[in-house]
């Protein structure tokens, strides 16, 4: 079973980047398609962005696209999600989440379909 740690959270001002990680061990990411989703206090849990395994398909919510990027370094273990241009909406704890996966291409927005969570990490945005 894999674990999840992320990291690079913080505190930013508005208008600036941040980029999160998510390592992975106990087992190779290369097999696990991954997503990053957001939760902010009294808020659901809501999407950000998603991978596939093989990094060639990628999906983001409409709220982050153009400013977020997702991408991965399955040599390193590592899933990343840059974040530009933040705004006041974003901060929230991010969590990245993974799921085996036998398509390459395979990625999903929805929460259920991933069974392995990190703990997350919290970002915050200055305005």
């Amino acid at each position: 079973q894999v674990q999840l740690v992320e990291s690079g959270g913080g505190l930013v001002q508005a208008g600036g980047s941040l980029r999160l990680s998510c390592a992975a061990s106990g087992r190779t990411l290369s097999s696990y398609a991954m997503g990053w989703f957001r939760q902010a206090p009294g808020k659901e849990r809501e999407f950000v962005a998603a991978i596939s395994r093989s990094g060639g398909s990628t999906y983001y919510a409409d709220s982050v696209k153009g400013r977020f990027t997702i991408s991965r370094d399955n040599s390193k273990n590592t899933v990343y999600l840059q974040m530009n241009s933040l705004k006041p909406g974003d901060p929230a704890h991010y969590y990245c989440a993974a799921t085996l996966s036998r398509s390459y291409s395979y990625a999903s927005s929805s929460s259920y379909e991933y069974n392995i969570w990190g703990q997350g990490t919290q970002v915050t945005v200055s305005s």
